[in-house]
């Protein structure tokens, strides 16, 4: 009934997900990226997954607020919009009217 050489034998059924999965973590396909410091730099298509580098435009979307907000202002020290805020809440002028 049915051909003993077809291709649906059961050795191509079987979904290996042990032993011979683990000889392909040899090669890396991401690297740093230059722009967002992740490895998520793919060497092959020159475009990073997580920020989009090298387009113009950084990668974001709505789907995923708190990825923004890792990324936006406010993620890093603030070292000179802290001078600024305090500018701002003292009166930018305030040292020359004296």
């Amino acid at each position: 009934d049915q051909d003993p050489n077809s291709s649906l034998t059961p050795i191509s059924i079987l979904q290996t997900k042990g032993t011979s999965s683990f000889g392909k973590w040899r090669n890396k396909s991401h690297t740093l990226c230059n722009r967002c410091g992740k490895r998520s730099y793919h060497t092959q298509k020159k475009r990073c997954a997580s920020c989009s580098f090298p387009a113009a435009k950084m990668r974001s979307f709505n789907w995923s607020k708190k990825a923004i907000s890792k990324r936006t202002t406010g993620a890093g020290r603030l070292r000179y919009l802290k001078h600024v805020r305090r500018c701002m809440r003292n009166g930018v002028n305030a040292r020359k009217a004296k």
